[in-house]
């Protein structure tokens, strides 16, 4: 897919888990350090996808350029736009997920307007770099005029202190969380080891639900 950037036309990978009966359609972004093929995404893609949700997963431009680094949050919030533009087509009512920085990216676009997805679902938001809740990334999310649900693990540095974390959901016009016990940034639980892809599909009912 072509996405325009301030500094030229690109072309981003996409992916697409199609519902046999879709009842709506998830686009489906990728954390910072991975791209849309990690086995966590492609577990709760294929999980949704069997429970009627088509699930459209895409590559940020620094990831199609093989860089380690995530570029200008403008590019990112550039990509979501084109893919969310892509999903509208498809006619059925358009969702937002993200895994950390995937889901702030789409915080940010939905903050800015002009975003038309029903709903935004991040999977462990980075409220702050581990170790530093002095510089929270929470000032835009009472911009965002859609429902939003946050899927936590308990155990999330990103997220700690949690009441740090709370009261940056209740700035939010709209807003839920669903806790996954024990689990990190990465929905690991210390002492259970299960593969990124069952990971990821153990997921899906929290979004399945927020679409439903």
């Amino acid at each position: 897919m072509k996405v325009s950037l301030p500094a030229g036309p690109v072309e981003i990978s996409v992916a697409v888990d199609s519902a046999a009966e879709p009842r709506a359609a998830v686009v489906l972004a990728h954390g910072a350090g991975a791209g849309m093929r990690h086995a966590f995404l492609e577990g709760l893609a294929s999980a949704l996808a069997a429970d009627g949700v088509t699930v459209i997963r895409f590559n940020f431009p620094y990831v199609e350029a093989v860089r380690r680094m995530p570029g200008r949050p403008a590019d990112a919030i550039s990509a979501w736009r084109a893919v969310v533009a892509h999903a509208a087509g498809t006619g059925l009512p358009v969702w937002a997920a993200g895994k950390s920085y995937g889901g702030r990216m789409a915080s940010m676009a939905a903050a800015e307007g002009d975003f038309p997805v029903r709903g935004l679902a991040y999977l462990g938001y980075p409220l702050h770099a581990p170790g530093k809740p002095e510089r929270p990334r929470a000032d835009h999310l009472p911009l965002v005029a859609q429902p939003q649900l946050f899927v936590e693990g308990e155990n999330d540095p990103f997220i700690q202190p949690l009441e740090q974390f709370r009261e940056a959901v209740a700035t939010c016009r709209d807003a839920g969380v669903e806790w996954v016990e024990g689990a990190n940034h990465s929905f690991e639980v210390k002492g259970r080891r299960r593969p990124a892809d069952e990971i990821g599909a153990s997921l899906a009912p929290f979004l399945s639900a927020f679409v439903r």
